[in-house]
């Protein structure tokens, strides 16, 4: 059924809105889009007009959408999302589609992209963009296909597939032993013990495991991978890791396994999308490319 003109307003209006939301003045929407700040109000009232539904309040100088338009705002936006990228992929990849992709920083580079030459390998026409993300979103807010999460499979309003789960060992820099053998778990307490904030009960569930109860785990806490490896290479403590981070450096010697086996974390790295989007060619593609690399506890490509 084909919608009437007047319920089909011009994307530069729409942008107007969308930006006014976002940006919060008129000034700043004007600047953002390269227009007047009489350009933006006109497109606005042109809106208005043509909805029939009044969007702005309007005091002295400023700006103030209404409760209506907000609500309308959220609705549009993803829609816009959808047009850009869709301009996107026809302008670089008029073949294949490209795939906006959030990633864990250290997962993504030290698991996913040594992988990915294998991927261009098989679909050469689409284009992999990856974006940081540290917490998970709302991918109607996010001009993102699909993301990499570690944890439950509980992002809302998303599919999954997991790829990965995570075995932690205890590891240092041989520094910090001098020498010493730990022949008892408890033993790590009485040594730093340096902590990673997307794992805050690790050392407490590795103690437990190990049948202590009581142990002081107290320490220092760092917010990304990168930074708690390089404070465990310079000696600053120990740290429950996973595995396959610290490969390369327990096999040149820059740490050691401070005590005991690996504990398997509760959680698991998954790729999630939102469901609407499962049937996406680019998508379906590199989830389907995706399944055949995820192996739990394997080796890095070297």
């Amino acid at each position: 059924m084909k919608a009437p003109s007047r319920f089909l307003p011009s994307i530069a209006s729409l942008r107007a809105l969308e930006a006014l939301d976002r940006l919060g003045s008129a000034s700043a929407v004007a600047k953002e889009l390269s227009q007047t700040q009489s350009a933006v109000s006109r497109q606005l009232q042109a809106l208005e007009a043509q909805l029939g539904v009044n969007l702005i309040l309007r005091k002295a100088k400023r700006m103030q959408m209404t409760p209506e338009a907000r609500m309308y705002t959220a609705q549009i936006r993803q829609a816009l999302q959808t047009i850009s990228r869709a301009s996107l992929d026809l302008t670089l990849t008029p073949q294949g589609g490209s795939l906006n992709l959030a990633i864990l920083p250290t997962f993504g580079m030290r698991w996913l992209v040594p992988r990915l030459a294998d991927f261009t390998r098989r679909y050469p026409d689409i284009t992999l963009n990856m974006a940081t993300r540290l917490q998970p979103f709302d991918f109607g807010d996010e001009d993102f296909d699909a993301a990499l999460h570690f944890g439950a499979a509980d992002w809302p309003g998303g599919d999954h597939l997991r790829l990965k789960t995570e075995q932690l060992v205890a590891v240092c820099a041989p520094s910090v032993l001098n020498g010493h053998t730990v022949t008892l778990a408890g033993e790590l307490s009485a040594l730093p013990l340096l902590h990673i904030a997307t794992r805050p009960t690790a050392w407490k569930d590795w103690f437990a495991a190990q049948d202590i109860r009581d142990a002081a785990v107290d320490g220092t806490v760092y917010d990304q991978f990168s930074t708690i490896i390089q404070a465990v290479i310079h000696g600053l403590g120990v740290a429950l890791l996973p595995k396959y981070l610290v490969e390369q450096d327990l096999a040149t010697g820059r740490m050691v396994i401070a005590f005991g086996q690996s504990m398997q974390s509760d959680g698991a790295y998954y790729l999630v999308w939102p469901s609407e989007r499962s049937n996406d060619p680019a998508l379906r593609n590199f989830r389907t490319w995706l399944a055949g690399q995820s192996e739990d506890e394997d080796s890095l490509p070297r």
